[in-house]
């Protein structure tokens, strides 16, 4: 099978769509996932332009990717500046990014308009940058912006902006149809053209999604002779978003026979969207192709009696190949194979026939209804089936708690206090405590009363917290989700708690990352 590199810009173009701001901890996270599942180059912004992006490639300098190359992104040198003495083109090499990708105008009315230079200026500045680039950096790879549009406008023009940029050194030259206007039958033609003119060049492909043909659009510069796709997943990005990785690369490896991930990594991908989709804080469409909850549902009827049969017969792949399951609304097995699946990954071998999976299905299904999510919050499904098989200990038992919240008229701020009564051991223990929020407020009385006897959560810390309304509808009756994010200095784990009071909710969540931490540290014989 043929390779097609999938570059992910989920942290750069991602990251513009409105209503999504990563935190640095979400960018790790987030890094960290992409690298597992086998992502080719994650572009991780953009060094200089803002302190998060800078702070970011520091880190990562220290904490590399396993298998994906981190790309650091930025542009050509501005018209009539050294390359050298032009800082943004400086902060690229400071980054340690053994991969540095930056556009350039390749649409004649820009060059002139927007940048205000002459054809022949821009021209050097792409040659240039790229040659600079190439002297400090393992690859460079040239995002020719607008190409599409360029080359509609003066093909001749747009084709000399790619020798430029191969002149230069470019290990790739990048096709980009920015204003996301194309059709796909116009992208394979220009790209087929392309590729005609420099055979042996490396192209690549970076769509957007304003006409809703992303994933096409990308698919089609394949078929022509793009091997490097650009996109995001779940489609996230400006505007109406950037070609959707979560369709092109299930596409490319089970419909058109090039490798993008390996095998065992794409029945991850279900996974990986809905990850990516908690921590964005960006709702996932139920009917969002392949990754989406109802991309394999079928209701009673004729559907559902035939699928049953032969799945082929409404079904154009096999849903567990990429992490999804086939959903019948009259069946009570729906997800079994799911189930399964994900506790041989934690270690747990159970008989397929056991009446106690068909339970353990059962109780998901109920935690789904209630609004429970366990994408992001991989910890609290961990916990759940365990529970379920009687392997997790009671490490402590709750007698009550109680959170106070109070603020006088000479009070900047309100303050909370929480109260927390609880058995550790048959151990009675009656804390209280101050926090800068409530939910503050309880996990440091909780902390208090337990570390007395577990020293080991003295590492763990709080890193994220996130707020969502599971039923909108229901007004100051609805019920929400809360997501925590946890660490211990050498791992990462999400928990996740449900209900119509947004304390409890993040109680459920809280005590539920203590109880991991403390799970996980025995497992290891630590504790």
């Amino acid at each position: 099978m043929e390779k097609v590199f999938i570059y992910d810009t989920t942290l750069r173009d991602g990251s513009q769509a409105e209503g999504v701001n990563f935190s640095l901890e979400d960018k790790l996270r987030i890094i960290q996932k992409l690298d597992e599942f086998g992502i080719d180059y994650i572009e991780c912004g953009w060094p200089g332009a803002n302190p998060k992006d800078t702070v970011l490639f520091e880190r990562l300098k220290k904490h590399k990717p396993s298998h994906a190359r981190v790309v650091a992104f930025g542009s050509t040198r501005r018209p009539g500046k050294k390359v050298e003495e032009d800082p943004q083109v400086e902060n690229l090499i400071r980054s340690g990014a053994k991969t540095i990708t930056i556009f350039g105008k390749s649409w004649d009315f820009h060059v002139e308009h927007a940048l205000n230079t002459t054809l022949e200026e821009n021209l050097a500045m792409v040659y240039e940058t790229v040659a600079f680039l190439k002297r400090h950096a393992e690859e460079v790879v040239f995002d020719a912006e607008h190409f599409f549009d360029g080359y509609k406008a003066n093909p001749d023009y747009a084709i000399e902006v790619l020798r430029s940029a191969l002149q230069g050194g470019a290990d790739w030259v990048v096709l980009c149809d920015t204003n996301g206007g194309c059709l796909p039958h116009q992208v394979y033609e220009i790209t087929k053209k392309v590729k005609e003119v420099f055979p042996e060049a490396n192209i690549g492909i970076h769509a957007h999604n304003d006409s809703d043909t992303g994933v096409a659009n990308s698919l089609m510069a394949v078929l022509a002779g793009a091997r490097q796709v650009h996109g995001t997943i779940n489609g996230i990005g400006e505007r109406t978003g950037n070609a959707n990785l979560c369709s092109i690369i299930p596409n490319l490896q089970l419909k058109m026979g090039f490798r993008a991930v390996r095998e065992e990594s794409l029945r991850k991908l279900m996974e990986l969207s809905h990850f990516i989709s908690e921590i964005s804080n960006m709702p996932l469409p139920k009917n969002m192709p392949f990754v989406g909850e109802s991309a394999f549902a079928h209701k009673a009827g004729v559907h559902a009696s035939a699928v049953m049969k032969h799945a082929s017969t409404y079904e154009h792949i096999d849903p567990s190949l990429i992490g999804n399951r086939r959903k019948i609304t009259v069946s009570d097995l729906s997800g079994k194979s799911n189930i399964l699946y994900k506790l041989r990954e934690m270690g747990l071998q159970v008989d397929e026939r056991s009446p106690e999976i068909v339970k353990l299905v059962e109780k998901i299904k109920e935690l789904e209804k209630e609004g429970y999510h366990f994408e992001a919050a991989e910890a609290s499904f961990e916990l759940l089936c365990k529970r379920h098989f009687g392997l997790v200990k009671d490490y402590f038992n709750l007698d009550a708690y109680r959170v106070l919240i109070a603020k006088r008229s000479t009070d900047n701020l309100p303050v909370s206090e929480a109260t927390v009564r609880l058995y550790v051991e048959d151990v009675k223990q009656h804390t209280a405590a101050l926090g800068n929020g409530p939910v503050s407020a309880l996990d440091r009385a909780l902390r208090k009363a337990l570390e007395e006897f577990y020293p080991n959560l003295k590492n763990v810390q709080l890193i994220d917290y996130k707020v969502r309304i599971v039923n909108e509808s229901e007004g100051t009756k609805a019920k929400v989700r809360v997501l925590i994010e946890s660490t211990d200095g050498e791992r990462k784990w999400g928990t996740v708690g449900v209900s119509e009071n947004i304390i409890e909710a993040s109680w459920i969540a809280l005590t539920d990352s203590l109880i991991y931490k403390l799970h996980k540290d025995q497992e290891e014989g630590i504790i």
